[in-house]
């Protein structure tokens, strides 16, 4: 497994997966954030991007959205995005196809959106033609911020991160339990560094 960027090989393997964004006028990086809605801790990364001006997309697991619909409307109402992340969050890998694009359609009927992000990234290519059909876009990244490690070096994780930002960027992170002591610390960190640098962040 790679550890914070996405090999340029990957990134060719097909096509139609998305790892990152094109370039606009002004340098652009695109925050993604998986596994929500959490009813603490979405709201803070929310309250984190208005400071900054930021504009994110969230994957959700629609069983999170179930649970806490008043969170994901929050997202909206601040202008951000939101994706589909499968109802039950499914490893593509390990799911049969019909139990699969099932689990996506019931997490549709809650996530209004042609957006997609694989559990785990993990997506077989039959289910990737599939969900082509279905007019969706299947969101990957450039950088992983390996905020759900419970051993993360933090202070390596935010160097490494600050150097491999580049124009177009799609990086990882996650508003859950698991990645929350990470992520209070790279997030802010990472948003006051690279606005410092001329970078806008913006919803895909």
């Amino acid at each position: 497994m790679y550890r914070y960027t996405t090999p340029r090989f990957i990134q060719w393997f097909d096509p139609f997966l998305i790892w990152k964004m094109k370039k606009r006028e002004q340098p652009t990086l695109y925050l993604t954030f998986d596994d929500g809605p959490h009813p603490t801790i979405t709201p803070w990364v929310l309250e984190i991007l208005k400071q900054f001006n930021a504009r994110a997309t969230f994957f959700c697991v629609g069983d999170n959205v179930r649970k806490y619909p008043e969170v994901y409307a929050q997202i909206l109402r601040e202008g951000h995005s939101t994706g589909n992340h499968t109802f039950n969050h499914l490893n593509g890998w390990k799911s049969e196809k019909g139990n699969y694009y099932a689990n996506i359609d019931s997490c549709r009927e809650l996530v209004d959106s042609k957006l997609f992000r694989p559990p785990y990234g993990k997506i077989r290519p039959a289910q990737v033609l599939h969900l082509k059909k279905q007019k969706y876009q299947v969101i990957m990244w450039s950088i992983l911020s390996r905020d759900f490690e419970a051993d993360l070096d933090k202070e390596k994780s935010l160097a490494t991160l600050k150097t491999s930002c580049r124009d177009g960027s799609i990086l990882l992170f996650h508003d859950s339990e698991k990645a929350q002591k990470n992520l209070e610390f790279l997030l802010p960190a990472l948003l006051d560094h690279c606005t410092s640098r001329g970078f806008q962040f913006a919803a895909i």
